[in-house]
Order: structure tokens, then C-alpha cells, then sequence
């Protein structure tokens, strides 16, 4: 027979052990940075991937904020090229510098404007903010995460996203936008034409020269036919460097479109 100190001592121990498991065990509040990445492969983020450049320093960013999520965004292997929907290689291989690792689905619909999207509600929903998931159709209706949803677990939000995708794009994206003065620009920032086709491409990073004051900053694009969400070389960089200058004058060119500087959007 067990004594009875010992029988409490071990029942004491066993709610410890229990309340241990509790706290540290993963949950359904629990929710992954990004959540389609796998959690059993480190990856290199975009922060430590791609240098600021030279003289210049990366600008401020709160953590937990949108711009420090796409700095920390997983990034495939250096050299990897721009895959299609399909599996197959992107007909221009010429136009990025690194590729993020993040999956582009089966279908051809996650192209410009869904993937700003995604990775907009991506953000959103590992910060558990479910019920600001919203972007607007191409009629204007809003199309809210939680209305919508069956579930709002991981798998609901990406049919959630792939219906997004097949009702709403640049043409509705650039009206749900606010615009903003180059001057002002900020990291989560939009370049977009709406149209049909249109075009958008997300400011993902921003760097300072403390001694000069001028700014620079990173692209990302998906393109047509839904493909790998890049990072965008700067066709006047001699050197293939992502950095653009934030002094664009009035236009913005990228390998595969030119924006009006007026162009430029913020989340409302």
C-alpha cells in the first residue's frame, strides 16, 4: 500500500506536471507567424536575406506590426526562380532577386493583387485580429472573414482567400485604398493601377541614410499567371539591387510595369 503523504505528494506533482502541459502546450489561441510556413524547416527571413545598402540603416518598425512581419518573412533558397501555379518556371527568370517561401495554390488566382492581399490577411490573422480580414468585390460588397467563414481555423481562411481572389483584384483594391504622398511612404505600402488587367506591387522594406536623409525601399510582386510572390530587382540599379530610390520622380518603373507616382495606396 502507498502511504499517504506519498499519495498526496504525487497527486500534487501530477497537477503540477498538468498545469506545466497547460501552459506550454500548443492551443487553439495559438497561432504560427506565418502559418502556411512548416514549422519542422528554419528559413531565412527577408530582413537577414537582403542587406540594407550601403550607408543606409533599416528604418524603425513596432514589433508585431505589418512592417516587421514582412521583414520577417521566410524566404526560399538563394538563386530559387519564380515558379507558376503550375509547378512550371516563370517565362522571365530576369526580374527578381529572391523569392519567398510561401505557397501559390493550384489555381490560377492568386496573382498581383490576391497575394498583397494574402499576405495582408496572413498578417491579420496570426495577430488574431479575424474580424479586420476584409477586402471589398469588384461591386464594392465586402466580403468580411467571419461572416463568410464556415470556420476561421487556418484551412477556412485559405478558402476564404482563394474566394477573395476570384471576386475582387487591382480594379477593386486600388478603390478600397487610401492614397498617400511619395514623401509619406511607409513599409505595407501599395503600388497599384486597378484595371482589367491592372497591376500592383507591396512596399515590403525601407532603409534610411541618417546623413543625407534619403530613403530607399523593396518591392514584392505575384504577376500573371499566379506565381511565387518575388522581390523585384530595380531596373536602374547597374548593380541588380532590389533598392529603389524614394525619390522615383513621377513615375515608378519595375521590370514589368510603370506606376504614376500618384499611384501609391495605404490600408485605410
Amino acid at each position: 500500500m502507498i502511504p499517504f503523504f506519498r499519495t498526496r505528494a504525487m497527486q500534487a506533482a501530477a497537477s503540477v506536471a498538468l498545469t506545466v502541459v497547460a501552459l506550454y502546450s500548443p492551443t487553439a489561441e495559438a497561432r504560427p507567424t506565418y502559418g502556411w510556413a512548416s514549422e519542422k524547416r528554419a528559413a531565412t527571413p527577408l530582413a537577414t536575406r537582403i542587406a540594407p545598402p550601403a550607408g543606409f540603416t533599416r528604418m524603425a518598425a513596432e514589433k508585431g506590426s505589418f512592417a516587421d512581419w514582412l521583414r520577417g518573412l521566410p524566404m526560399k533558397p538563394e538563386g530559387a526562380p519564380v515558379l507558376t501555379h503550375t509547378g512550371k518556371p516563370k517565362w522571365r527568370q530576369d526580374v527578381h532577386t529572391d523569392v519567398i517561401d510561401i505557397d501559390v495554390g493550384e489555381r490560377d488566382l492568386q496573382q498581383c493583387a490576391d497575394a498583397i492581399m494574402r499576405l495582408r490577411a496572413e498578417w491579420l490573422y496570426s495577430a488574431r485580429r479575424d474580424k479586420d480580414i476584409a477586402f471589398n468585390d469588384t461591386k464594392g460588397k465586402r466580403l468580411i472573414f467571419v461572416n463568410r467563414a464556415k470556420r476561421t481555423d487556418y484551412p477556412g481562411l485559405r478558402r476564404y482567400l482563394n474566394y477573395v481572389f476570384a471576386y475582387a483584384g487591382t480594379y477593386s483594391l486600388e478603390r478600397e485604398l487610401k492614397p498617400v504622398a511619395i514623401e509619406e511612404m511607409q513599409i505595407g505600402d501599395v503600388f497599384i493601377r486597378g484595371g482589367f488587367p491592372g497591376h500592383a506591387v507591396l512596399v515590403a522594406d525601407m532603409a534610411e541614410n541618417r546623413d543625407t536623409g534619403e530613403k530607399r525601399f523593396l518591392l514584392l510582386q505575384s504577376y500573371m499567371p499566379a506565381q511565387d510572390i518575388h522581390v523585384l530587382k530595380n531596373p536602374a540599379a547597374d548593380d541588380g539591387s532590389p533598392w529603389y530610390s524614394a525619390a522615383i520622380g513621377e513615375t515608378l518603373v519595375t521590370p514589368e510595369w510603370t506606376f504614376p507616382r500618384s499611384q501609391l495606396r495605404r490600408w485605410p
